[in-house]
């Protein structure tokens, strides 16, 4: 890491000492005690199951084999030694799936059913990358079962399960880590550290976005011909929550990202990958009491791809979200232009400018003279995939809490669900986190969406 600094004068550095010390003391104000997390490596509740020690290898299953979760195997098998893992089970709905996982896992057991791979005593940890309408149930099964979890992002499909899975989290003390890479950037934590240190005054608004343009239709993978009726539980992998049941369809099954019952698109898909870091950066990551968010879909992409109906969900979504301290937040993604935003978080005294491997510290005009702006650069680790397993994996073996924590993952979830709510049923999502309880601008009681009642 390099730092550039000015070398102040002894009455400069007492005036700004007093404005940092006073910034720091408004900004952990702003805050309520209660929406406070956790500081990141804080050793989290006595866990359940298997104790495991410093030295011990932890063996881990995968549930749900498609693409990220043969990547996440892949990754688990490439840095068995360096991480002492290994691989005990594999399980998805698919056998062509299951077992050619299997063969890459040698001596790992395949499942169709998940459930009994968690009756598989020997798996200390579950990786879960299913279709998002499993992933709440799949981990509080798996947490249950004694097991921790690595959940894809997003942590559920829709609000009331996401809170499903906090409470099994506390209850039963197992380490819960979303799949949002992001959260183990150095960046993210060097912003966060700024903030909570009052280098940048009370937080104000800020910004990001997740942007793609894909001619063809953003999810409209290959269907593999190998799949058919006979060849999948489909029922099952529809599960018990999907009202809108579609008899066995390939589409569904490769490009679900593009429809409602299974995920809430770019909100569920792309969002998370901004929310998180941007949350996390802000030091006291905070439930939302507003959402707002605007989806479109006027390019029709899926048109380019013959044979594919129509998207469900937006290509372009825009979301704003208020927080009880004040600040706001703007996050916007797309499928069909790339050219994205500057990650910003705004304060009243300074500006971060997060990108890359650095932090770039901007003081705002009316304080230059009582604060000096400064560069923080190769900032390591940058966000990977196996950087964030690893986290996960240490951080069953020391009890502290992981980067992408239930914490941090409740609250991003919070934003996800109401925005979707907001887009789809035209309104402003007042939110209550001490109730959960969802109004509207009118103070009128908004039922969250949920399976079923939103087709």
């Amino acid at each position: 890491m390099e730092k550039n600094t000015n070398t102040p004068s002894a009455g400069a550095e007492t005036r700004r000492s007093f404005i940092k010390k006073a910034a720091t003391v408004a900004a952990v104000a702003a805050t309520p005690a209660v929406f406070k997390t956790p500081v990141y490596g804080q050793s989290q509740a006595p866990s359940t199951g298997r104790v495991i020690g410093a030295n011990d290898r932890i063996v881990v299953g995968f549930i749900g084999l498609g693409g990220q979760g043969t990547f996440h195997l892949r990754n688990i098998l490439a840095n068995a030694d360096k991480n002492n893992t290994t691989v005990g089970a594999v399980c998805d709905l698919w056998e062509k799936r299951r077992e050619a996982a299997a063969a890459e896992a040698t001596g790992a057991k395949a499942y169709e059913d998940y459930r009994a791979l968690l009756d598989q005593k020997d798996i200390d940890a579950v990786v879960c990358a299913t279709v998002d309408h499993w992933h709440a149930q799949v981990s509080i099964d798996t947490m249950k079962a004694g097991k921790h979890v690595y959940c894809e992002k997003p942590m559920s499909r829709y609000l009331g399960e996401a809170f499903q899975v906090w409470d099994t989290v506390k209850a039963t003390g197992k380490v819960f880590q979303v799949g949002a890479q992001g959260c183990s950037d150095a960046k993210w934590h060097k912003a966060a550290e700024l903030v909570r240190e009052g280098m940048i005054g009370p937080l104000v608004l800020g910004q990001g976005s997740y942007m793609r343009n894909t001619p063809k239709g953003e999810w409209n993978y290959t269907i593999d011909p190998d799949l058919n009726a006979n060849g999948i539980r489909w029922e099952r992998w529809l599960g018990p929550n999907i009202k809108q049941r579609a008899d066995f369809n390939a589409d569904h099954f490769f490009r679900w990202r593009k429809y409602y019952p299974y995920c809430a698109g770019v909100l569920g898909d792309l969002f998370p990958h901004r929310l998180h870091p941007l949350l996390l950066a802000t030091g006291a990551p905070e439930f939302p009491v507003r959402v707002c968010a605007i989806g479109t879909k006027k390019i029709h992409t899926d048109k380019n791809t013959p044979g594919t109906p129509e998207r469900d969900v937006p290509e372009c979504l825009t979301l704003t979200a208020e927080f009880p301290s004040g600040y706001s937040l703007m996050v916007c993604s797309s499928t069909v232009n790339e050219y994205g935003l500057e990650d910003v978080i705004r304060g009243h005294m300074g500006t971060l400018i997060i990108g890359g491997s650095s932090v770039n510290l901007r003081i705002e005009r009316p304080f230059t003279d009582e604060m000096d702006p400064e560069n923080f650069d190769r900032l390591t680790p940058v966000e990977d995939v196996a950087v964030h397993e690893a986290n996960w994996l240490d951080c069953i073996r020391t009890g502290k809490e992981p980067n992408g924590n239930i914490e941090l993952a409740i609250r991003t979830q919070t934003v996800v669900s109401l925005g979707e709510m907001s887009d789809r049923l035209g309104t402003t999502c007042h939110f209550d986190a001490a109730t959960r309880a969802v109004k509207d601008g009118c103070g009128r009681t908004v039922d969250p969406i949920t399976y079923g009642s939103k087709a």
